[in-house]
């Protein structure tokens, strides 16, 4: 089963202060999710792969579950986009997205299978992990790594968090300190 996903944007690129590009996609329990529908929340975007040793790395210390945790409690949405093709051995199908998602106690709002590549390249997701943050406004406000630490065996607890600041800089209506950074880890598989 593949994603069945519909492009509302006009324009294929992503700016900081622009409004980020609309799109549906199906999660991996086959539920529509567009991202207009959160249009007055605050939105992260997670470009997303776990055999990539940087993603692994942010889930395999529990780290990234953790803020997922904090910014939903908060009542921020977090959107996991997998963009990896069906023909490479990183492609999850459903099932076992859906076991992963439990095994690795993933505390995001969904993720959504964007097999076809069509989110990722709407982004220009170039890494996973690659990271977006949208206002409640729907314009995109942080994009780039998800922090300082460019290294697939740190603990991600101690590097700075871009994410996690960006978010709190919303939620605290301070103004973004950092709104876009280089992103690292493994190219997207979308082949």
């Amino acid at each position: 089963m593949f994603a069945v996903l519909a492009l509302t944007a006009s324009a294929f690129a992503v700016e900081i202060g622009k409004l980020a590009p609309d799109f549906t996609g199906t999660d991996i329990n086959g539920k529509t999710v567009k991202l207009s529908d959160y249009k007055g929340k605050i939105v992260v975007i997670e470009s997303y792969n776990s055999d990539c040793p940087f993603c692994h790395d942010q889930y395999a210390t529990g780290a990234t579950q953790d803020l997922q945790k904090q910014l939903t409690d908060k009542g921020v949405v977090w959107l996991m986009v997998n963009s990896v093709s069906p023909h490479n051995d990183s492609h999850r199908t459903p099932a076992q997205a859906q076991q992963e998602w439990k095994d690795l106690k993933i505390n995001a709002t969904a993720w959504i299978d964007d097999s076809s590549g069509a989110i990722g390249h709407l982004y220009d997701m170039k890494t996973t992990p690659n990271v977006f943050v949208v206002n409640k406004d729907g314009n995109l406000v942080y994009q780039g790594a998800m922090d300082d630490h460019p290294d697939p065996f740190h603990d991600p607890r101690t590097a700075r968090n871009y994410v996690k600041e960006a978010v709190n800089d919303l939620i605290e209506g301070k103004p973004i300190e950092v709104s876009q950074t280089k992103s690292y880890g493994c190219a997207v598989h979308y082949d």
